[in-house]
């Protein structure tokens, strides 16, 4: 006799209570503890656990297949622009084009630059030295300039590709990437705007946060780069993309639609632009063959285990469809009348708040989301792509990396970190769910 939806819906909230304390209190590895969580749904939905076992794989190789490549072509992309000085030199030509006045804008427009190529904790990285500079060099307090760096950094890396979670996403929904990209930019920016600028206006005159004290640059004075070569290093995989959507709406088929098309796939785009990137740099800053050898293989070493755990939670997500959660799931939809985007956004914030995974949560729902998707071809996929990814960055707290990254970086107290990351993070959910309801009812 098959579960009731009931008990398949409780009984995937508590393999995630599992989940939680496996990875917060037992401190454990958070792949084998997506694999555990995936052995308690199954076995509880009568599934036999060498079952369990072949659809994990399943989810997981179907989940590597489609991100791997891009993830660790971003790394290596954003390991060039680090190692080379080329984000310094992105950050100090922003500054000095817009000027002390317009600092914030500064902030906004560095963020989404070098957001768009690396993760978040690499762009936080990457830019806090010149946050920290333009702080202090303006009299502007510190949090009025760190908050929109957290709210773009985050907004670029929950919603928009080559970013591992919208592009897991993108393949499990079958959502066109430039779309994507074009509609991430139209609701994106405004909703990191109100996390970002509007609220750190607010939370400096409740909290005083000196700037962290940080170390001196060692590559300082080595050759780096052009404005002109970084910037064409960082605008050529977003142009490339954004190139094959045009081709696909203009252009009729054909040969050069074809190559337009091939050229902006993800992979090809960002492969071209590592390359592109190691050429210039390697001029520029006057490395061997040999050393930017080594930045492309430190980049891929150091994600290992960041896609393992994409992979585990794409592993996950199989897991709760073939045990009938997905299903139940819909049947509960159904039951409430919820629309897709609203019901995508609770699924992904649910799996965010109890996973504390932004990454894990946008690729456990989109899997669960994907058979509504292809039953109803009435869903516009871009918007649920974009309902499900501001649902993923929905309530950062204690379970969740990115919160003691931004603690430690910042040099903030827990109490500081709840009271201006935690608010930024659940605004952002909130008003960019807001947002893209009200883009897919115009449309």
């Amino acid at each position: 006799m098959p579960a009731s939806p009931l008990f398949l819906l409780l009984l995937a909230l508590g393999a995630i209570v599992v989940l939680v304390l496996l990875v917060t209190w037992r401190k454990m590895n958070a792949f084998v503890a997506l694999f555990l969580a995936s052995l308690v749904v199954g076995i509880g939905a009568g599934l036999a656990p060498l079952g369990v076992l072949k659809h994990f794989q399943e989810g997981l190789g179907a989940t590597m297949g489609g991100i791997a490549a891009v993830i660790a072509l971003g790394a290596m992309l954003g390991k060039l622009l680090a190692e080379s000085g080329a984000a310094q030199v992105l950050a100090e030509r922003f500054s000095a084009f817009f000027g002390p006045a317009r600092v914030g804008w500064c902030v906004a427009a560095l963020a989404v630059s070098v957001g768009l190529v690396t993760w978040f904790a690499v762009g936080l990285l990457l830019l806090l030295p010149i946050i920290v500079t333009l702080s202090r060099e303006t009299k502007r307090p510190f949090l009025l300039l760190a908050i929109p760096l957290l709210s773009f950094l985050s907004v670029m890396h929950g919603l928009m590709p080559p970013h591992p979670g919208p592009v897991a996403a993108i393949a499990a929904l079958g959502a066109n990437t430039g779309a994507v990209l074009g509609w991430g930019f139209l609701i994106g920016l405004p909703t990191a705007a109100v996390a970002g600028p509007w609220f750190a206006r607010m939370a400096v005159r409740r909290l005083q946060v000196d700037p962290p004290v940080l170390a001196v640059d060692p590559a300082a004075g080595r050759p780096r780069p052009s404005f002109a070569a970084t910037l064409l290093v960082v605008c050529l995989p977003i142009g490339l993309m954004m190139m094959s959507t045009a081709a696909e709406l203009l252009l009729a088929a054909g040969g050069v639609r074809t190559t337009l098309t091939s050229l902006g796939h993800p992979v090809f785009a960002l492969t071209i632009a590592v390359l592109v990137a190691a050429w210039l740099f390697q001029r520029a800053c006057g490395f061997s063959r040999a050393t930017i050898l080594t930045f492309t293989e430190q980049s891929v070493g150091g994600i290992g285990m960041a896609l393992l755990v994409v992979a585990g939670g794409g592993g996950f997500a199989r897991v709760l469809r073939e045990a009938g959660v997905a299903d139940a799931l819909g049947s509960l939809a159904g039951t409430l009348h919820l629309p897709p985007l609203i019901y995508g956004w609770m699924v992904a914030a649910f799996i965010r708040v109890a996973t504390g995974s932004a990454t894990v949560a946008i690729t456990t729902a989109a899997g669960i989301l994907a058979p509504m998707a292809v039953a109803d071809p009435t869903i516009h996929r871009e918007m649920l792509v974009l309902s499900i990814g501001c649902g993923s960055l929905f309530l950062s707290h204690l379970n969740d990396g990115g919160f003691w990254i931004v603690k430690e970086s910042l040099g903030l107290t827990v109490g500081q970190t709840l009271r201006t990351w935690t608010v930024t993070e659940t605004l952002i959910g909130l008003v960019g769910l807001g947002a893209v309801i009200v883009v897919d009812a115009l449309l």
